[in-house]
This record gives C-alpha cells, sequence and structure tokens, in this order.
C-alpha cells in the first residue's frame, strides 16, 4: 500500500539536496577558516615555545658566563689571601689542619656571601678528593668529581646544568621546580701581573640555586601559552559566530531563493492552466446557456403536454445554473481581475454578506455574533469583490459547523487607523496543520462538491487590494480568518 505522504517526502528530500547544494561553497569557507585557525594556533603555541626557551637559554647563559666570572675572581681571592699566606706562615697547603681549613673557610664565605651561591667546593689536583666545601658533609669524600672535574684539571672550565620540572610542573601536584648550575674551573697560580699561571692546583666548583630564575621563566612560557590559547579561544568563537551567522544567513536565502523559484513555477504553472480554463470555460459557457434557455422552454411545453413530468426539464434547469457557477468560477480564477477602488464602509460589505447566508443560518440553528467598528470602518477597497471574498469565508464557515454552532464576526480599526482589521470566527471541524498549507491553492478541496477556488480566489481578491489574509485553525476547536485591509 502506497503511503499518501511518500509524494511530499520526496519534494523535501530534493528540495533538502538543494538547500545543501547551495550551502556547499559556504560550508568549504568554514571548513577552510576553522582549518586555517587551527594551524594558526598550532604555529602560534609553538612559536610561543620557542621563544620562552630561547628567554631561557638566554637566561643560562647569562648565569653561567657570571658564574664563570665569580669562580675567576674566587681563584684570585684564593690564591692571594690564602695560598701565599699558608706556604709564607705553615711551608705547605695542608687543609686538614684546622686553623688553614678554618682561613680559608672565612674568606670563601666572606667572597659569596650575598651572591646567591649554594656552595663552593675545591677538588685536589692529584687525587678525586674534596679538599674544601662550604658543605662540611662533602669534606674528604672521594671520587665525587666526574667529567666536568677531569675536563678542569685539562684546563678547560665548563659548567653542567640540572634542572627538575618543565611546563607541566606548573599543574598542581606535579613537584617543584629546581635548576642548579655547577661552573667548573681549574684552580691555578696567579701571576704577579694578576693573569693565571700553567700550574693547576685542584678545581673549584661553584653550585649556584638558579630554582627562582627557572621558575620564572617557566612561568613566563605557560603564560605565553595560555594568553596564547585565550586569544585563539576567543577568535575561535569569534569566527565560529560568524560562521553560524553566516551559515543562518545563507540557509534563509538559499530557502527563500527555492520559495521564489517554487512560487515562480507555480504561477507558470497557473498561467498555463488559467489561460486553459479560459479557453475551456468560454466554449462551455455558449453551450450551456443554449442547454438552459432550451430546458426552460421544455418545461413550460411539458407542462401543458404532460403535466407532472414538468420537474425533469426543471433538472436540467437547475444543474444548469449549477454548472454555469462553477463555469463563472473558473473564469474568475483564470481572467485578470479590474478593481475599481471606491471608499467604502467596510461594515456595510460584512451586513451584506450576513444578509446574504441568514437563510442558512436559520435552516442550520447558527447563531450570529457581531462585534463592528462603531465608527465608520472606511478602506479604499472594491466592494463587489470584498462582497465575494468575504461571502466565500462566510460559505465555508456554515459548512464546517453542525447544527448550533456559532459564526462570530468582528471589524475595528488597525493600530494608528492604518486599516481595518476583519475577523471571521466560527467553531466547527477545524483545520489540521497540513491542511492549513494547502487551502489557498487552486482546486485543493476536501469537500465532495465544489471546485476548490473559492479562498483561492479570495486571497487574489484581498492581495490585489494590498491587504493580507491569515488564518488561524485547530482540529473540532474551529477555525479564524483575519483580513487586514490597508
Amino acid at each position: 500500500m502506497t503511503d499518501e505522504n511518500e509524494p511530499q517526502k520526496v519534494l523535501d528530500a530534493i528540495r533538502q539536496q538543494k538547500i545543501q547544494s547551495g550551502l556547499q561553497p559556504f560550508k568549504l569557507v568554514k571548513y577552510f577558516s576553522f582549518s586555517s585557525l587551527g594551524v594558526f594556533l598550532i604555529f602560534t603555541l609553538f612559536l610561543s615555545w620557542l621563544i620562552s626557551n630561547h628567554t631561557r637559554k638566554i637566561m643560562l647563559d647569562q648565569t653561567e658566563d657570571y658564574s664563570l666570572l665569580l669562580a675567576e675572581n674566587l681563584n684570585q681571592q684564593v690564591f692571594r689571601r690564602f695560598v701565599i699566606p699558608a706556604v709564607v706562615r705553615y711551608g705547605r697547603i695542608a687543609l686538614s689542619n684546622p686553623e688553614q681549613f678554618e682561613i680559608l673557610d672565612r674568606i670563601v664565605r666572606g667572597f659569596t656571601q650575598g651572591l646567591n651561591i649554594k656552595s663552593v667546593t675545591i677538588f685536589d689536583s692529584k687525587v678525586n678528593v674534596i679538599s674544601y666545601s662550604t658543605e662540611e658533609d662533602l669534606v674528604g669524600k672521594t671520587g665525587v668529581g666526574g667529567v666536568e672535574y677531569q675536563k678542569s684539571l685539562a684546563g678547560e672550565t665548563n659548567s653542567k646544568l640540572i634542572t627538575h620540572g618543565s611546563i607541566a610542573s606548573l599543574l598542581p601536584g606535579t613537584g617543584q621546580i629546581n635548576c642548579i648550575l655547577r661552573t667548573y674551573i681549574p684552580f691555578r697560580q696567579v701571576r704577579e701581573n694578576g693573569e693565571p699561571g700553567e700550574v693547576i692546583m685542584g678545581v673549584i666548583e661553584i653550585e649556584k640555586d638558579l630554582s627562582k630564575d627557572y621558575a620564572a621563566v617557566i612561568n613566563l612560557q605557560g603564560r605565553i601559552i595560555v594568553v596564547s590559547g585565550m586569544v585563539m579561544a576567543v577568535l575561535f568563537l569569534v569566527l565560529r559566530t560568524i560562521v553560524a551567522r553566516g551559515s543562518e544567513i545563507m540557509e534563509r536565502r538559499t530557502m527563500e531563493r527555492l520559495r521564489l523559484e517554487e512560487k515562480l513555477n507555480q504561477s507558470e504553472r497557473l498561467a498555463h492552466l488559467g489561460s486553459m480554463v479560459a479557453t475551456v470555460s468560454h466554449e462551455i459557457k455558449s453551450p450551456l446557456g443554449i442547454v438552459r434557455s432550451t430546458a426552460e422552454i421544455l418545461e413550460k411545453r411539458i407542462a401543458k403536454v404532460a403535466p407532472g413530468n414538468e420537474h425533469l426539464a426543471k433538472i436540467i434547469v437547475d444543474e444548469t445554473i449549477r454548472l454555469n457557477g462553477i463555469v463563472m468560477e473558473f473564469l474568475d480564477f483564470a481572467r485578470p481581475q479590474k478593481i475599481k477602488k471606491v471608499q467604502t464602509n467596510i461594515n456595510d460589505v460584512v451586513n451584506k454578506g450576513l444578509s446574504f447566508i441568514e437563510a442558512q443560518m436559520i435552516q442550520q440553528k447558527i447563531a450570529l455574533r457581531t462585534d463592528l467598528c462603531l465608527d465608520p470602518a472606511l478602506a479604499e477597497v472594491d466592494p463587489e469583490l470584498l462582497y465575494r471574498a468575504l461571502l466565500n469565508i462566510l460559505v465555508n464557515g456554515l459548512q464546517a459547523m453542525k447544527a448550533d454552532g456559532l459564526l462570530s464576526v468582528q471589524t475595528k480599526k488597525a493600530s494608528a487607523g492604518t486599516g481595518v482589521i476583519i475577523s471571521i470566527s466560527d467553531n466547527g471541524i477545524g483545520m489540521s496543520e497540513r491542511k492549513i498549507e494547502h487551502i489557498f491553492k487552486p482546486f485543493f478541496t476536501d469537500k465532495h462538491k465544489g471546485t476548490g477556488l473559492g479562498l483561492a480566489i479570495t486571497q487574489n481578491i484581498i492581495e490585489n487590494h494590498d491587504g493580507q489574509i491569515t488564518v488561524q485553525s485547530k482540529e473540532n476547536e474551529g477555525t479564524t480568518f483575519r483580513i487586514i485591509l490597508p
């Protein structure tokens, strides 16, 4: 069994496909925009990381140079203030002697005071043993000096950086950030002119704590990345808003274009149909008039020749009148209607229509409730055409109601006196939303009789008056037509 909604589903699918096709170029632009933003974000983060790493390298290089300078000055101070006096006084250097050790310790601590130096260690040149250190626990340990110690014994100044922590250390619970710089220089004799001599007496190790500076660099790196991420997030939100707004505009324009195309196609079809209907109606109208005239003559003759059978001719007359009404509806729909606007009291037109359906209302036991504007509701309209439009709505309202129904008619002036509003309501069977979408389409009807042109003609009349007609309806509750005339 074929689904009655299948044709509509096919039309909806085709319409959706057209919408997607119309939005395809914009989607490509959207994807390109987001992809570019992603690439820019990655490049920005990489650039931020590169800048912060370069900053860290410069800081460490400067600190290393400063440590080397301190080590050379310490070499000068220790040799001049300790080595020479000790040799003169004691004949040789013996740090195992508490007195010599105390003199050296006083000189070193006095020199390093306030310089943010964690420790100073002096290795022996003959044996890998710590002869002196500001950290007393290290004194006397052997084999502690590594590759850096060996390089310094060979006359090469070098440094070793020990770090713990990275950007991830900024997260809670990831541990502390530590950075230690150990600088190793040969402990040389000093000539009288201050130049270092050739003899290497040992190795001096200066340990400097750079944890605060290193943490500051990592914090800077983290801030750069966070700020870059925030800027990218803001740009992403702005771009997303623009893209979403653009997508809505494009979709709305595509829908509008499709509606215009459908309306144009429908207008073309209706134009061809109207031309055909007008031609056929004109061809039918003349023979139909002849049939009616002939039937009226036959009715009179049968009444004389065969009394009691004249109702047969009356049936022909009635049917020709009904067919003539249908033909006139076709002609009214097909041919352009010439509007002759005059200043008219809308209440008079409404009362004329109510007078026409009065007999039918009495027959159906329909109650009437009117609320007409007390002041003259004046508008520039064609009274005859407006009367036909209102009559179509009134007749439809009666047909939608059963006995003891209620028909309500209201007229009022629009705000600021810009026009007149006519409301016609019934409490009949009402309509579904799907039916409301089609009631103004030509030839649409759910009645056993009728052409389905009544409301289409009504809409044309109202629109030709530069007016507007709307409908609100709920099934089993009733329908309200609202007409706004300028």
